[in-house]
C-alpha cells in the first residue's frame, strides 16, 4: 500500500514539474497588475472589454508555442536569436523597452501593495505610526534579502498560496454574482460611454496578459527545462493550460468587479477601492483576504521582475544566468528600490500600474514580426517547417498587436493630458 501512495505522489509531483513554465506564466500574469486591470475594467465597463482578454489569451497561446519551438529547435533563447538575425541595435531596443516595462511594473505594483497594506493596518489595527514609505521599505528589504541569500523558493510558494486563495475567492464571488445579482447576462455587457478613455484600460488588459517580458522569459524557462523535440506536445499542453487558466481567473475577477462595483456605481480611483470587489459575499473577511492576496500577488510578481532584467541581459549576451555577478546584484537592488517612487512621491498607483501595463503593446509588434521571420528561416529551424496555419495565426497576432499599439498610444496620450 505504501508503495502505491509513493508512486502516486511521485507521479503527481512529475505532473506539476512538467507544467512548471505554465505555473510561472500564471503566477506572473495573474498578479497585482492583472487584478488591477480586471477590477478597473469590470467596475467601469462591466464585461464589455472581455473581448480584449479573450483575444490576448488566444493570440498569446500561439506566441508561446512558437517561441518554445524556436528555442527547442535552435537551442538558443529568444533575444540571442534576435541579436544573431536582426543585429544588436534593434535587439538592444527591445531589451531596453522590456526593461522599462519591468521597472514601471515594479513602481506601480509596490504602490498598490503599500496603499492596500496601509488601509488594512488602519482599519484592522490600532497602529498609527506606519506610512506607505515605511511599508514599501519593509517589503523591498524582504525581497532584496531573499535574493541576496538565495532562499526564496519557499517564500514564492507561500506567496503563490496566498494568490491562489484570492483567485479562488474571486471565482467563488463571480459564481455568486452570476447567480444572485438578478441581472440578465446582457446587463453584464453595457455599452461603452462615449468620450471615455477605455483605450488605456484595454491596453492594460492586453499588456498584462500578453506581456513581452513574460514571452521572453518563456524562452529562458523552456531552455532551463531542457525540453527537446520529443517534448513539443508537452510544451503545447503547457501553453494551453497557462492561457486557459489565465483567462478563467481573469474573467472571474472581471465578473466579480462587475457584480460588486459596476452595478452599484462604485468607482475605482484608488487601490483601496478595489477591496470592495470581493464583498459582500466574503463579508468582513473580504478586506483581509484581498489584502493578503494583493500582497502575495505583488511580491510574487515583483520578485521575478527583479530577476528578469539580468535574465534578459544574459539572454542577449548568451552567457550563463549567474545571479551572483556584482553587476546583476546591483541591477536587482536598483530595480527593487524603484518601488519606493510612488510611496515616497505620491500618485495614483492604480492608474500608474495600468499605464505601465499599457507600455507592453509598444514593443509587441516588433517581437511578433521578428518571431514570424525566424520560424520561417530554414537555417534557424533546421528543416522543421512552420505550418501554414501557424503562419496565419501569427500573422493575425501581428495585426492584433499593431491595433493594440494604436489603442495604447491613444490611451496614453489621453491619460497624460
Amino acid at each position: 500500500m505504501a508503495t502505491d501512495i509513493i508512486t502516486f505522489s511521485e507521479k503527481f509531483k512529475k505532473k506539476l514539474k512538467d507544467f512548471g513554465p505554465a505555473f510561472f506564466i500564471i503566477g506572473y500574469v495573474v498578479g497585482t497588475g492583472s487584478v488591477t486591470s480586471m477590477v478597473v475594467s469590470g467596475a467601469k465597463y462591466g464585461l464589455s472589454l472581455s473581448w480584449a482578454l479573450l483575444l490576448s489569451c488566444f493570440f498569446t497561446y500561439f506566441l508561446l508555442i512558437s517561441i518554445s519551438k524556436l528555442t527547442i529547435v535552435s537551442g538558443e533563447t529568444l533575444m540571442f536569436n534576435f541579436k544573431k538575425m536582426f543585429g544588436k541595435p534593434l535587439t538592444i531596443f527591445i531589451v531596453v523597452a522590456l526593461g522599462v516595462s519591468i521597472i514601471s511594473s515594479v513602481i506601480g505594483v509596490m504602490g498598490v501593495v503599500a496603499e492596500v497594506s496601509l488601509e488594512w493596518i488602519s482599519v484592522k489595527t490600532s497602529i498609527s505610526f506606519l506610512n506607505k514609505p515605511a511599508i514599501a521599505i519593509f517589503f523591498i528589504a524582504i525581497l532584496i534579502g531573499l535574493f541576496w541569500t538565495g532562499k526564496h523558493e519557499y517564500f514564492i510558494k507561500a506567496m503563490s498560496i496566498m494568490v491562489g486563495f484570492m483567485a479562488l475567492a474571486f471565482i467563488f464571488t463571480s459564481i455568486m454574482v452570476l447567480k444572485e445579482s438578478g441581472k440578465a447576462i446582457i446587463d453584464f455587457f453595457p455599452q461603452l460611454p462615449t468620450g471615455d478613455n477605455s483605450g488605456l484600460v484595454i491596453a492594460g488588459i492586453v499588456g498584462t496578459t500578453m506581456g513581452g517580458v513574460c514571452l521572453a522569459s518563456r524562452s529562458i524557462l523552456v531552455q532551463e527545462e531542457g525540453w527537446g523535440l520529443q517534448d513539443l506536445k508537452k510544451e503545447n499542453k503547457d501553453a494551453m493550460s497557462a492561457m486557459v487558466l489565465t483567462f478563467l481567473i481573469s474573467l472571474a475577477i472581471m465578473i466579480s468587479a462587475t457584480g460588486t462595483l459596476y452595478f452599484s456605481g462604485t468607482p475605482v480611483d484608488d487601490a483601496t477601492d478595489m477591496m470592495h470587489a470581493l464583498g459582500p459575499w466574503a463579508g468582513d473577511f473580504a478586506l483581509t483576504l484581498f489584502t493578503l492576496g494583493i500582497i502575495g500577488a505583488g511580491l510574487s510578481s515583483i520578485f521575478p521582475n527583479l530577476l528578469l532584467f539580468p535574465w534578459l541581459i544574459a539572454d542577449y549576451t548568451g552567457t550563463p544566468r549567474n545571479m551572483k555577478k556584482p553587476l546583476y546584484k546591483l541591477i536587482v537592488v536598483i530595480v527593487a528600490l524603484c518601488g519606493l517612487i510612488i510611496p515616497v512621491l505620491g500618485g495614483k498607483p492604480v492608474w500608474i500600474l495600468i499605464a505601465s501595463q499599457a507600455l507592453s503593446p509598444f514593443v509587441m509588434p516588433l517581437i511578433t514580426l521578428f518571431l514570424l521571420i525566424l520560424i520561417n528561416k530554414s537555417d534557424v529551424m533546421k528543416g522543421h517547417k512552420t505550418s501554414l496555419w501557424m503562419n496565419i495565426a501569427l500573422g493575425a497576432t501581428l495585426i492584433f498587436n499593431c491595433y493594440m499599439l494604436y489603442v495604447a498610444l491613444i490611451g496614453l496620450i489621453k491619460f497624460i493630458q
